[in-house]
């Protein structure tokens, strides 16, 4: 995960941090999107928990239909599961903290500027 914390003001951080975090809390995303519109930072998380929601989705759809499958389909669901929430956390951790790495995988995919 590369660092772009550089790119970004360190007061508009400081201002936003305590709501970006919320971005990856799936449609909480909101919150910041609405409150710190004009915020870089902001924008940058938003984008991340956008991305991350879709994949959500998606990944929750998929280890659903894996469920059906005897014993392997339930691993292979939870293996999904829990790395979901690993990049969650790892969302919500880098943002709390005033950093913009980008998500690993999905971390490159820009919807939202």
């Amino acid at each position: 995960m590369i660092d772009e914390t550089y790119r970004f003001d360190p007061n508009d951080i400081r201002a936003t941090k305590p709501l970006a975090w919320l971005s990856y809390l799936w449609v909480l995303f909101l919150v910041p999107m609405l409150v710190n519109q004009n915020s870089p930072f902001t924008k940058f998380h938003v984008n991340q928990g956008i991305i991350f929601l879709i994949l959500s989705i998606i990944t929750n759809i998929v280890a659903s239909f894996l469920g059906w499958v005897p014993f392997f389909g339930d691993i292979l669901a939870g293996l999904i599961r829990l790395s979901m929430l690993a990049l969650m956390i790892i969302g919500i951790i880098n943002a709390a903290q005033g950093k913009a790495k980008r998500l690993p995988i999905i971390g490159n995919i820009e919807l939202y500027k």
